[in-house]
């Protein structure tokens, strides 16, 4: 495998990139300052006011302008990007409606379009100021070396990558098989800036065997689960009916939930079984926008522990959206959320499966950020700092993001790949897959 993210010394390239002038912003516990960063090797390594600089740095004004971490998606479907707008028979996300749809475009899925998927997919997302990914994936007829492509499609636009494949028994023994494979084979070569976690589908599509298996398989190589639970109350119907144990259970019992587990949805669990979940410090990723679009139900996520964080689910990856109907539907339902506390949330869990700090701009952190040219029209105080993100932030502003030190996104440009050929390739592979998917 690659070295996705390594980066490399060229001859005559700046010591370091001093950004001077700015006010720098940190989510939890709440900071605003004016101040300057030094960046050298994808590392914050200074901040201070007026710090010097040295002959051959890239040296960045951004007076009048915020800097803030890069913002995490915990929950992605890159490989759907191509099936975006693509004519589905049947809506909703139990099993007729995704057998006839979803499913229908993931089995037609090939190395190609996995990879153009996720290039496309992590364009929007860092357009939104996203720098960081951990998405989970699926192509039953394209396992083998689908997360390579994935990362592949990342690495072209330069995010931070934490990917899966989603482990099921929808295709029988073999292809459960084979995604475990594709789990372990891709979390042992990963490095830089992508890590692996053991996905799964819902456990509805879970025999014992997978559960064994996925326990076995993140035991063995220290990492946690991926997994999406209780999205539609099928799953809590099917899993009893097919196995005697609800979800929860069935999880819990095979070890695989973790202070290490990425656990996306949670829309329909009882509140005994929430608290169990909510007892193993799993990580609970909240996905507003997916869940009204499919019309799944309202997720409580007032309720949802001091582990709780946003997810995309594969629509555009723009956190800062999803964050915010987060916030005003659990107002709505009279359960606040502390939304800094959610974006904090999403850096902590990148912190931990990278074990590097990351969402403080401070020395020894990891140069994720992004520059926005938003211009508060009230103060911006660390007490209001909340306020603005809810009510003025939004992706309209993100003009530069630096991922690991490197710039791949400028003035609205992003550097590494060029944005329309991209686009008009995968609008063509999209084509090509809802045809041989039958939708076309």
């Amino acid at each position: 495998m690659r070295e996705f993210g390594r980066r490399r010394t060229r001859v005559g390239c700046a010591l370091g990139t001093v950004l001077k002038g700015g006010t720098v912003i940190e989510f939890e516990p709440a900071r605003v300052e004016m101040v300057d960063l030094r960046v050298e090797d994808g590392v914050i390594v200074a901040r201070g006011l007026l710090l010097p600089t040295q002959p051959g740095d890239d040296v960045v004004d951004v007076t009048g302008k915020l800097v803030m971490p890069g913002l995490v998606c915990a929950h992605h479907r890159l490989h759907t990007t191509l099936h975006r707008a693509a004519p589905l028979p049947l809506q909703g996300s139990d099993e007729a409606a995704l057998s006839q749809g979803p499913w229908k475009l993931d089995a037609a899925l090939d190395l190609e379009g996995v990879q153009l998927s996720a290039a496309m997919g992590a364009l929007e997302a860092l357009m939104c100021g996203t720098t960081t990914v951990v998405d989970q994936h699926s192509s039953p007829n394209a396992i083998r070396g689908s997360l390579l492509h994935v990362a592949r499609g990342v690495n072209e636009v330069g995010l931070r990558g934490v990917l899966s494949y989603e482990v099921t028994d929808r295709y029988g023994a073999l292809g459960r098989e084979e995604g475990l494979e594709e789990n372990v084979g891709f979390i042992q070569r990963a490095q830089g800036r992508f890590r692996g976690l053991v996905g799964g589908h819902a456990s509805y599509t879970l025999s014992n065997d997978a559960l064994e298996g996925m326990a076995q398989a993140a035991k063995a190589a220290g990492v946690g689960l991926h997994i999406e639970l209780a999205e539609d109350p099928i799953d809590e119907k099917l899993s009893v009916e097919r196995f005697g144990e609800t979800a929860v259970a069935r999880l819990l019992n095979a070890g695989l939930l973790t202070a290490q587990s990425v656990v996306a949805h949670v829309v329909h669990l009882s509140w005994p079984e929430l608290s169990q979940l909510i007892a193993t410090g799993a990580w609970i990723i909240h996905n507003p926008r997916s869940n009204m679009e499919r019309q799944v139900g309202y997720a409580p996520s007032g309720k949802f522990g001091a582990r709780a964080t946003v997810g995309t689910n594969g629509l555009s990856g723009d956190v800062l959206a999803d964050v915010k109907l987060a916030h005003f539907r659990a107002r709505e339902a009279g359960q606040p959320i502390d939304v800094l506390r959610y974006l904090a949330n999403g850096h902590r869990l990148a912190s931990q499966v990278f074990n590097q700090p990351m969402g403080i701009l401070e020395p020894g952190a990891v140069a994720d950020l992004v520059v926005l040219d938003y211009q508060a029209p009230t103060p911006l105080r660390a007490e209001t700092l909340a306020q603005h993100v809810l009510l003025g932030f939004g992706s309209r502003w993100v003009e530069s993001v630096m991922v690991d030190g490197v710039w791949r996104l400028w003035a609205r440009r992003p550097l590494s790949v060029a944005a329309e050929p991209l686009a008009a390739r995968a609008r063509e592979k999209a084509t090509e897959l809802w045809q041989r998917a039958g939708l076309g």
